[in-house]
Protein backbone atom coordinates (compact mmCIF):
# COMPACT_ATOMS: atom_id res chain seq x y z
CA UNK A 1 0.00 0.00 0.00
CA UNK A 2 0.96 3.51 -0.29
CA UNK A 3 2.87 5.37 2.59
CA UNK A 4 1.33 7.24 4.50
CA UNK A 5 2.23 10.84 5.57
CA UNK A 6 0.96 11.06 9.05
CA UNK A 7 0.26 8.47 11.42
CA UNK A 8 -2.80 6.71 11.03
CA UNK A 9 -4.63 3.39 11.56
CA UNK A 10 -3.64 0.28 9.44
CA UNK A 11 -4.87 -3.32 9.67
CA UNK A 12 -1.59 -4.47 8.71
CA UNK A 13 0.42 -3.26 11.60
CA UNK A 14 -2.47 -5.51 13.42
CA UNK A 15 -1.68 -8.18 11.65
CA UNK A 16 1.86 -7.96 12.51
CA UNK A 17 1.04 -7.44 15.65
CA UNK A 18 -0.63 -10.74 16.09
CA UNK A 19 1.79 -12.30 13.80
CA UNK A 20 4.42 -11.14 16.74
CA UNK A 21 1.87 -12.40 19.65
CA UNK A 22 1.42 -15.80 17.89
CA UNK A 23 5.29 -16.73 17.39
CA UNK A 24 5.94 -16.23 21.12
CA UNK A 25 3.15 -18.00 22.64
CA UNK A 26 3.38 -21.90 19.97
CA UNK A 27 7.22 -23.52 20.84
CA UNK A 28 9.17 -23.85 17.81
CA UNK A 29 8.33 -20.83 15.87
CA UNK A 30 10.45 -17.86 15.20
CA UNK A 31 9.09 -14.32 13.52
CA UNK A 32 11.22 -12.64 10.17
CA UNK A 33 10.63 -8.96 10.37
CA UNK A 34 10.71 -8.27 6.40
CA UNK A 35 8.41 -5.12 6.05
CA UNK A 36 11.51 -3.28 4.20
CA UNK A 37 11.43 -5.81 1.28
CA UNK A 38 8.48 -5.94 -0.04
CA UNK A 39 6.73 -3.72 -3.32
CA UNK A 40 4.24 -1.23 -2.26
CA UNK A 41 1.84 -2.39 -4.53
CA UNK A 42 2.46 -6.35 -4.25
CA UNK A 43 2.34 -8.35 -1.51
CA UNK A 44 4.65 -10.73 -2.82
CA UNK A 45 8.19 -9.37 -2.75
CA UNK A 46 10.45 -9.99 -5.44
CA UNK A 47 13.50 -9.95 -2.89
CA UNK A 48 13.20 -13.94 -1.88
CA UNK A 49 16.89 -14.18 -1.05
CA UNK A 50 17.41 -11.70 1.92
CA UNK A 51 13.75 -13.30 3.20
CA UNK A 52 15.80 -16.34 3.44
CA UNK A 53 18.51 -15.28 4.90
CA UNK A 54 16.74 -13.45 7.83
CA UNK A 55 14.18 -16.92 8.30
CA UNK A 56 17.74 -19.00 8.08
CA UNK A 57 18.72 -16.89 11.19
CA UNK A 58 15.81 -18.28 12.90
CA UNK A 59 16.20 -21.54 12.18
CA UNK A 60 20.25 -21.68 13.25
CA UNK A 61 18.78 -20.37 16.67
CA UNK A 62 15.62 -22.03 17.08
CA UNK A 63 16.25 -25.57 15.72
CA UNK A 64 20.45 -25.68 15.81
CA UNK A 65 20.82 -23.76 19.29
CA UNK A 66 23.32 -21.16 17.95
CA UNK A 67 24.02 -18.13 19.99
CA UNK A 68 23.05 -15.44 17.23
CA UNK A 69 21.35 -12.12 16.65
CA UNK A 70 18.24 -13.99 15.08
CA UNK A 71 16.02 -10.85 15.73
CA UNK A 72 15.94 -7.34 15.37
CA UNK A 73 15.46 -4.79 18.57
CA UNK A 74 12.22 -5.98 19.98
CA UNK A 75 10.53 -3.78 22.45
CA UNK A 76 10.63 -3.98 26.29
CA UNK A 77 9.60 -1.25 27.98
CA UNK A 78 8.69 2.80 28.10
CA UNK A 79 9.93 5.40 30.60
CA UNK A 80 8.06 8.50 30.70
CA UNK A 81 10.16 11.78 31.55
CA UNK A 82 8.59 14.96 31.51
CA UNK A 83 7.87 15.85 28.26
CA UNK A 84 10.07 12.59 26.72
CA UNK A 85 9.40 8.60 26.28
CA UNK A 86 12.43 6.44 26.40
CA UNK A 87 12.02 2.86 24.93
CA UNK A 88 13.95 -0.12 25.79
CA UNK A 89 14.59 -2.98 23.47
CA UNK A 90 15.46 -6.48 23.99
CA UNK A 91 17.20 -8.90 21.61
CA UNK A 92 19.61 -5.69 20.41
CA UNK A 93 22.38 -7.67 19.32
CA UNK A 94 25.72 -5.58 19.29
CA UNK A 95 23.70 -2.26 20.16
CA UNK A 96 20.70 -0.08 18.81
CA UNK A 97 21.62 1.23 14.96
CA UNK A 98 19.95 3.48 11.95
CA UNK A 99 19.71 1.65 8.67
CA UNK A 100 19.79 4.09 6.33
CA UNK A 101 19.70 8.23 6.89
CA UNK A 102 21.25 10.10 10.04
CA UNK A 103 17.61 10.31 12.01
CA UNK A 104 15.29 7.45 13.14
CA UNK A 105 12.24 7.62 11.20
CA UNK A 106 8.35 5.91 11.98
CA UNK A 107 8.28 6.45 15.80
CA UNK A 108 4.85 8.30 16.59
CA UNK A 109 3.96 9.33 19.98
CA UNK A 110 0.43 10.71 21.47
CA UNK A 111 -0.92 12.52 24.61
CA UNK A 112 -3.69 12.01 26.41
CA UNK A 113 -6.06 13.46 23.43
CA UNK A 114 -4.66 10.12 21.73
CA UNK A 115 -3.62 12.40 18.84
CA UNK A 116 -0.64 10.66 16.90
CA UNK A 117 2.03 12.82 15.51
CA UNK A 118 5.56 11.90 14.41
CA UNK A 119 8.41 11.85 16.74
CA UNK A 120 11.62 13.54 16.83
CA UNK A 121 13.75 10.05 17.94
CA UNK A 122 17.32 9.79 18.52
CA UNK A 123 19.34 6.37 20.47
CA UNK A 124 20.95 7.33 23.50
CA UNK A 125 22.46 4.29 25.37
CA UNK A 126 20.76 1.83 23.70
CA UNK A 127 17.46 3.46 24.15
CA UNK A 128 15.26 5.53 21.97
CA UNK A 129 14.43 8.93 23.04
CA UNK A 130 11.15 10.19 21.86
CA UNK A 131 9.74 13.91 22.00
CA UNK A 132 7.31 16.18 20.35
CA UNK A 133 6.76 19.95 20.51
CA UNK A 134 3.12 19.56 20.52
CA UNK A 135 2.61 16.82 22.83
CA UNK A 136 4.08 18.30 26.34
CA UNK A 137 2.85 14.88 27.97
CA UNK A 138 3.07 11.85 25.94
CA UNK A 139 1.66 8.62 26.82
CA UNK A 140 2.46 6.19 23.97
CA UNK A 141 4.39 5.33 21.69
CA UNK A 142 3.97 3.21 18.32
CA UNK A 143 6.61 2.06 15.76
CA UNK A 144 6.73 1.08 12.28
CA UNK A 145 2.66 1.60 12.76
CA UNK A 146 1.42 1.27 9.27
CA UNK A 147 0.24 -0.34 6.13
CA UNK A 148 3.62 0.75 4.83
CA UNK A 149 6.70 1.30 6.60
CA UNK A 150 9.08 0.83 4.75
CA UNK A 151 11.26 3.79 5.97
CA UNK A 152 11.40 2.32 9.69
CA UNK A 153 15.05 2.48 10.06
CA UNK A 154 15.75 1.08 13.83
CA UNK A 155 17.93 -1.91 13.45
CA UNK A 156 20.65 -4.03 15.34
CA UNK A 157 24.32 -3.29 14.61
CA UNK A 158 24.01 -7.00 12.57
CA UNK A 159 21.55 -4.96 10.58
CA UNK A 160 17.93 -6.87 11.66
CA UNK A 161 14.77 -4.73 11.70
CA UNK A 162 13.01 -3.59 14.69
CA UNK A 163 9.89 -5.23 15.27
CA UNK A 164 6.65 -3.21 15.12
CA UNK A 165 4.57 -2.57 17.90
CA UNK A 166 2.46 -0.02 20.13
CA UNK A 167 2.44 0.51 23.68
CA UNK A 168 -1.69 1.78 23.52
CA UNK A 169 -4.34 -0.47 23.24
CA UNK A 170 -7.13 2.44 21.72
Amino acid sequence: MPKDTVPTGSNWALLREAQFQVSHKIPGTALAVTYDLGEWNDIHPLNKKDIAKRLFLAARRLVYGEDIAASGPRYQGMQIAGDKILVSFDQIGKGLAIRHGKTLQHFAIAGADRKFVWANAFIQHNKVVLSHPTVKHPQAVRYAWSNNPEDANLISKEGLLAIPFRTDHW
